[in-house]
């Protein structure tokens, strides 16, 4: 008798998790040996995972990641020099709260950005708030919204993420804009977030990129230093998947 008014309140009070698990231990034929303890321990649990499934959902619409790669997704086996032990290492996210780097060079082809957004995944199970931009779009998106007044509200949103990752960095020189805006992002980043960046190119060829020897020395002492290094070899993966013999 007590069923639909308890599901009713539990759903008035927000508690859906618990509604749900309230419904499904009335129909179940053992609810009538559940102790008290038992019957709150399995409404608690209920709406706990629902509540984490929830923030976990609304962190990964918030990230945009590129890819939908998790960690339990990434091939060790494949012949491209991933460290996997320092790969697992960084899945525990202390790099994170160290608010330390993590940058991906290699090849095209060798799963940098699958790579990039598994530990970013991971960031967001745990707890972590995250932004995935693509660095060709990104200097562009920041050019335009200076125009447009958009600039001081996208900085401090890129600013206050615990991660951000920079993906396909270093397609091209940057101009005077982008060289300003990058070290600015990394100036206000710096000791406080952390921040992933993916290259076809080794650091020592950053230089290039940036341009100004200036700004490259102060991006770079703001990056390289305190970041943990994954250096990737071999040849595309999405090549060597084409090439398997059907079965």
């Amino acid at each position: 008798m007590l069923a639909h008014p308890t599901l009713d309140q539990l759903s008035r009070l927000g508690l859906h998790g618990m509604a749900k698990a309230f419904s499904d231990a009335e129909a179940s034929p053992e609810a009538a040996s559940l102790s008290h303890a038992e019957w709150l321990a399995i409404l608690l649990d209920r709406e706990t995972a629902l509540r984490v499934d929830k923030r976990l959902g609304a962190r990964l619409r918030h990230a945009r990641l590129r890819q939908q790669a998790t960690p339990e997704d990434v091939d060790y086996r494949a012949a491209r020099g991933l460290d996997r032990a320092l790969f697992q290492s960084l899945l525990t996210g202390a790099w994170i709260k160290a608010h330390e780097g993590v940058l991906i060079c290699g090849p095209t082809g060798v799963g940098k950005s699958f790579l990039a957004c598994a530990l970013a995944h991971k960031a967001c199970r745990d707890n972590h708030s995250v932004v995935y931009q693509r660095a060709p779009k990104f200097f562009t998106d920041l050019a335009l919204a200076r125009g447009d007044g958009r600039y001081a509200r996208m900085m401090r949103s890129l600013c206050r993420a615990d991660v951000l990752v920079l993906d396909d960095w270093g397609l091209a020189p940057l101009d005077a804009g982008a060289r300003h805006d990058l070290l600015e992002l990394l100036e206000e980043r710096y000791g406080r977030r952390s921040i992933i960046i993916t290259s076809q190119l080794p650091v020592d060829k950053w230089h290039d990129v940036i341009g100004d020897p200036t700004y490259a020395d102060a991006v770079l002492d703001r990056v390289a230093h305190n970041a943990h290094r994954i250096n990737l070899t071999g040849d595309s993966l999405r090549r060597t998947r084409t090439q398997l013999p059907a079965v």
